[in-house]
């Protein structure tokens, strides 16, 4: 929690993390905003000190609801799927919902079976070959060619246990997700999706997600890529700091 905010009355801001992340990753961030909220970062299932990775997306989804308060989700990747699904089983939980690189998940159950499988075979290959090589096999993936080693926050990366991570992939991994797409429109707060312009995968779906949004709006951050709060916290935490005020 912020010491320097009342938290009776400042939005709650919760934040959740993407795959191999912990709730210390929204640090840079966290550290240049300038509104004042009570925050709250999550270890997701299987990160961290939440050592079950054994839970499902909506498993997930009713964990945040049970240890949060009201207010705004602030999500990303991985974390985004999750708080999705808080949003849509736990609406009145939510006043505004951010996305950054999120998505509602695979549109057919052929995408989602194969998408599994590759899930499966990365869940063996983290446990056979240990988090440190893992994580060197991860961060060197195109998706995260934005961050340095200065900013891929890889020494907070390898507090997560083989396991955990294994886990989260078979439990809750994209090809685990069952299609939102058809649900967007049920979202009656705000929903900020918030996207790389390098990313085109995600800054496509973002814009396909838009039109089916009751109040949908779509920010893309110019020159970064997938993980949009590590290459630029300084934009990102600007952009938080206005949907909080927002919040009042």
């Amino acid at each position: 929690l912020r010491a320097s905010v009342d938290p009776l009355t400042s939005p709650h801001v919760t934040f959740l993390h993407g795959f191999t992340q912990t709730g210390k990753s929204w640090s840079p961030v966290l550290n240049l905003m300038k509104a004042e909220y009570t925050s709250q970062c999550l270890d997701a299932p299987g990160h961290g000190t939440n050592l079950d990775g054994e839970r499902s997306l909506p498993q997930c989804a009713d964990d945040i609801a049970a240890v949060v308060q009201p207010g705004i989700l602030v999500e990303y990747s991985m974390g985004a799927r999750m708080a999705l699904h808080v949003a849509l089983q736990n609406p009145k939980m939510v006043s505004q919902l951010v996305l950054i690189s999120g998505t509602p998940g695979l549109a057919t159950e052929t995408e989602r079976i194969a998408r599994r499988n590759s899930d499966h075979e990365l869940a063996d290959r983290i446990e056979k070959i240990g988090t440190h090589a893992f994580l060197d096999e991860w961060l060197a993936l195109p998706i995260f060619s934005g961050l340095t080693d200065s900013t891929n926050q890889k020494d907070s990366r390898l507090r997560n246990s083989a396991k955990g991570l294994a886990d989260s992939l078979r439990f809750a991994g994209t090809g685990t997700q069952e299609s939102q797409w058809s649900h967007l429109h049920k979202l009656s707060m705000p929903v900020h999706l918030i996207v790389g312009e390098t990313d085109a995968k995600f800054t496509a779906i973002a814009n396909d997600m838009q039109p089916l949004l009751q109040s949908g709006h779509v920010t893309v951050v110019p020159k970064v890529g997938h993980t949009v709060h590590l290459e630029n916290p300084t934009v990102v935490g600007k952009l938080l700091d206005s949907i909080v005020l927002r919040n009042d």
